[in-house]
């Protein structure tokens, strides 16, 4: 029986990445060594680092005053890098809260500078993206999450920065390599990678050349982003295996037709699932459907007095694993990323419109 893991993250991997990293695992390029065992100094992974970074410009189009880092500590260590780096002691940097992820990124701004959240979700459960509102004018930044990975909202435009000086900021964590996306428009991207690129460990940086090195206070030196762009990454032992399965990720996505063509599969996925839910008299959508997300599809019994744990039950039995929905949401939840194959979303919608209440 096909399993099809539908969990938020650490997410499911093309076939082909976890094959070529089971390989890498006991003899790297026929060298009879396993790459978690090479230095990072060594030949092959320095080779292995240049070529990563050059399909992630290639495959996002990165403008060429931008750099790209490899760094650990997830994107929760970018909720305080960020400010760190290019908020100033008395600065204002504006958020949008749409979810538990950004209110973390807010209070540890508040630590560094003065966040001002400018719009926020919580009044409904995260359930909708809020638009159209006011920025501060000495705004140095707007921060946004562009996709809420517990809550099922995704950002379907980006919002336009008010302030000439100012620039996006995004945790893009669950939806960077989806879809196209005008990496102009943000002065910093981040994004761990375990939903679309890879396993945990890695956390891929995309930031402009001016931001780096402001130096608006003494950082500690690994929370310096030009700390890593001095030394591409390797200032420490990087994470190498996991920068590795990235690697592998983006072969997989260049050999599939790069963004557009993902973009197209995800939509389809997507729209499948959402037509299900609509339809079927069973299951809702708690999100607005001018917010809904293409990676996190959150639904829910129409009839609240329903079992969840009885429609799992009936989904696992089909091979149809990690669906409950996070603890604050209930129901269910499909994470249907890139590597979801469409058919795991045929066999979910499959057993929705099998499954029969008890």
């Amino acid at each position: 029986m096909k399993i099809y893991n539908f969990s938020a993250g650490p997410a499911c991997l093309p076939d082909s990445v976890l094959e070529a990293s089971s390989r890498a695992t006991l003899n790297y390029k026929e060298t009879g060594v396993s790459l978690m065992e090479m230095s990072h100094r060594s030949s092959e992974v320095m080779e292995l680092f240049s070529n990563s970074t050059k399909r992630v410009k290639t495959i996002l189009d990165v403008p060429s005053n931008y750099h790209v880092l490899w760094l650990q500590g997830g994107a929760s260590t970018q909720f305080s890098m960020a400010p760190l780096n290019l908020l100033p002691d008395d600065g204002i940097a504006d958020y949008i809260e749409t979810g538990s992820w950004s209110t973390k990124a807010i209070h540890e701004c508040k630590k560094i500078g003065h966040p001002s959240v400018i719009g926020s979700s919580k009044d409904k459960n995260f359930t909708y993206i809020p638009k159209n509102l006011p920025q501060n004018i000495n705004s140095h930044y707007l921060h946004i999450t562009s996709n809420n990975t517990i809550y099922g909202t995704q950002y379907n435009k980006m919002p336009e920065v008010l302030n000439s000086s100012g620039y996006l900021v995004a945790d893009m964590s669950s939806d960077l390599f989806s879809k196209p996306v005008d990496i102009s428009k943000f002065g910093l991207i981040y994004a761990g990678a375990q939903k679309n690129m890879g396993p945990a460990g890695v956390t891929l940086i995309i930031i402009r050349d001016d931001l780096v090195g402001l130096n608006y206070r003494d950082m500690p030196t690994m929370l310096n982003y030009e700390t890593h762009v001095k030394k591409d990454s390797m200032f420490n032992t990087p994470p190498v295996f996991s920068v590795f399965v990235v690697n592998e990720t983006l072969k997989w996505l260049e050999k599939i037709g790069g963004m557009e063509k993902i973009d197209i599969i995800n939509r389809k996925k997507a729209k499948k699932l959402y037509s299900e839910i609509e339809s079927n008299e069973l299951f809702e959508s708690p999100i607005r459907p001018e917010d809904q997300s293409l990676m996190n599809v959150p639904f829910i019994f129409s009839n609240r007095s329903h079992k969840d744990q009885s429609f799992l039950n009936f989904c696992s039995l089909r091979g149809l694993k990690t669906l409950k929905g996070h603890r604050s949401v209930g129901g269910f939840r499909a994470s249907i990323y890139n590597a979801m194959e469409e058919s795991g979303v045929d066999a979910l919608i499959d057993a929705m419109q099998s499954y029969k209440v008890s």
